[in-house]
């Protein structure tokens, strides 16, 4: 029969299954060719906690959202549009996001007496009307995939497994995307093992047609490529960029870089992607714990290379002795920070952003660091190289914070000119007349000497130096000075960074003030408010310590400010005590993102419907 063709501006979609069927392959898959096929994109990679949980159960629910768009994209999406549930689980855990008239796509042959227990159900929801509200497919996937494989020499393990193809074949065929992409990227992972590549072709072959054949679809949809500005894309995840802005720094300043670390999740995929470009002279060490990996990077520094270490929540805690050693000897070092739900080992696999009054303040005595986030995941990429520019110009360790969402999020990103890319000017100090190792330029930089330039010898360490010679001094006023000169040059740094920009007007009745990887969520928010005609605006902060510049006279602009935040209100801390005003904190600490509608319905309620 010929199915409707129905155009549709932008879809939500989420893939949820157990964490063993391929649930995130398949997501990243979909992702990367809808990115191909031109249009906008962001996605949410929502991982188990659990890295064992037990099969068919909630907490072993792996999902993977994406929204596209034939338009400007900021959030992976409110609510999933479709929701393919793998098995009992995934339907149970996803369905409350859901709203009414949403498509779900379940793999039936999932839903057993065994998985519809484990799952915490007391009847099949697919039999009990439960799911009247929505248009519900109920497709045998697992028995499809076995189908297609009837004369496949693979085990009923390895058939099992190629189910999910089955699944984005499917997805493919309903919203009119290519399946050249990835068959090619079939035919490359599994190039040693024929079997296998011939089988998840065949399935994913099978998912298309199925779609394609049944009577039970009358219609598949359409997306149109989004109007985005000329030039190359690549699909990017934030970990990715923060690799590649790295590598980039290197290559404009011409001084190797070193990244020592530990891997810890979310923030090991910087270790793996930097381990790839040894052909650009990147070294990476791979360190028995968090603290030797900050220290050897400490040490590459003193020895002359761009120095990076990489982290996630309780790592950071541990390095925090050595960044107090980074502070006292001035030497130039970038930490990344990719933030998750804590405390402790907390929720490895979820997003939070917890960790700011740790960057500001998490150290022993006066040790003034540098504090920048990134709010997107190619805004990871310029924010990674503006880190190595503030830390060699300036002499000084710079936090770097990203977190979960942005780290394994991705979107188009538009590959930069080489010629758009600033310079990044590294000076070494050879010259031996009037040298002094904490001499001091008008940034307030000391110098930056290569062990082993002959004559300009010097000593470092944890030990409070005296100015200018840098000698180890107990003396009251030297240590008194040289805490003064250390808070000076960060400070120094608000000359050096661009003014916020406010997107909306320039004073109004509402500001929504943001950093990290709320900036989307907001976005779209603000967006929806002001053409509601409220009178409310956006600011976004990339610099948090220091502020930018004019950050105090745009708040006095405005009669009421909301935060919102991923942790309990650790900005409005920081700005009731800089600016002195009221701000209104908005807090949610689950793990997940902040959706539009959640800041939207705080910006209507404080605004009290005025427009």
């Amino acid at each position: 029969m010929k199915k409707e063709i129905k155009k549709l501006d932008e879809v939500t979609i989420r893939f949820a299954g157990d964490s063993g069927d391929g649930m995130q392959l398949t997501g990243s898959q979909f992702s990367d060719t809808t990115a191909l096929f031109g249009n906008d994109l962001i996605t949410l990679p929502d991982y188990p906690a659990e890295i064992r949980a037990p099969a068919g159960t909630l907490y072993g629910v792996s999902g993977f959202q994406l929204r596209f768009s034939s338009q400007d994209t900021n959030t992976p999406g409110d609510h999933p549009d479709v929701l393919v549930a793998m098995n009992p689980a995934a339907l149970k855990k996803n369905q409350k996001d859901l709203l009414p008239g949403a498509t779900i796509i379940v793999n039936q042959d999932a839903f057993d007496l065994r998985n519809i227990r484990s799952a915490g159900y007391n009847v099949n929801p697919l039999e009990d009307n439960s799911l009247d509200g929505f248009k519900l497919f109920k497709i045998p996937i697992s028995s499809l995939t076995a189908n297609a494989l009837a004369d496949s020499s693979l085990t009923v393990k390895e058939v099992a497994r190629c189910k999910n193809f089955f699944a984005l074949g499917l997805m493919y065929w309903m919203f009119n995307r290519p399946l050249e992409p990835t068959l090619k990227w079939i035919n490359k992972k599994f190039k040693k093992v024929p079997a296998l590549a011939e089988a998840n072709t065949k399935v994913l072959n099978a998912g298309y047609y199925y779609g394609e054949n049944t009577e039970i679809f009358e219609t598949r949809y359409t997306v149109s490529p989004a109007n985005l500005p000329k030039g190359t894309y690549r699909n990017i995840s934030g970990n990715e960029a923060l690799a590649l802005g790295c590598v980039t720094a290197s290559l404009k300043s011409g001084v190797p870089l070193f990244l020592g670390s530990y891997p810890i999740t979310p923030a090991s995929e910087i270790l793996h992607q930097l381990s790839t470009y040894k052909n650009f002279g990147v070294k990476t060490f791979q360190a028995e714990d968090e603290i030797a990996g900050i220290t050897s990077a400490i040490g590459a520094s003193f020895g002359g290379y761009l120095a990076l270490t990489t982290t996630s929540g309780p790592g950071m805690a541990l390095k925090t002795e050595a960044l107090g050693l980074a502070v006292m000897t001035e030497l130039p070092l970038v930490i990344i920070n990719v933030q998750r739900g804590g405390p402790s080992t907390g929720l490895p696999t979820k997003t939070e952003q917890s960790d700011l009054l740790q960057a500001f303040y998490g150290r022993n005595g006066e040790a003034p660091i540098p504090v920048i986030a990134a709010s997107t995941p190619g805004n990871c990429f310029e924010m990674a190289f503006e880190a190595f520019r503030i830390s060699t110009k300036y002499m000084t360790p710079v936090i770097l914070l990203s977190d979960g969402y942005i780290a394994n999020g991705a979107e188009p990103w538009l590959i930069p000119d080489e010629s758009s890319i600033p310079e990044l000017s590294v000076k070494f100090r050879t010259e031996k007349e009037g040298f002094a190792p904490y001499m001091r330029d008008e940034n307030l930089a000391r110098p930056w000497v290569v062990p082993g330039t002959p004559g300009l010898e010097h000593r470092i360490g944890g030990l409070e130096k005296a100015n200018i010679t840098g000698n180890v001094s107990h003396d009251p006023d030297n240590h008194h000075m040289m805490c003064e000169l250390r808070a000076k040059k960060v400070k120094n740094i608000e000359n050096d960074i661009p003014e916020t920009e406010v997107f909306g007007e320039e004073k109004g009745d509402i500001l929504v003030l943001g950093w990290g990887g709320t900036y989307g969520a907001i976005r779209d928010a603000v967006i929806r408010a002001q053409k509601e005609g409220l009178s409310v605006s956006q600011v976004h902060l990339h610099h948090i310590n220091p502020f930018p510049k004019n950050l105090g006279n745009i708040l006095k602009n405005f009669k009421k400010i909301i935060v919102p935040e991923l942790n309990l209100g650790q900005l409005s801390k920081i700005l009731r005590i800089e600016f002195l005003i009221p701000v209104e904190s908005f807090c949610k600490v689950k793990g997940l993102p902040f959706t539009a509608v959640e800041i939207y319905s705080k910006i209507s309620s404080m605004s009290g419907g005025k427009k």
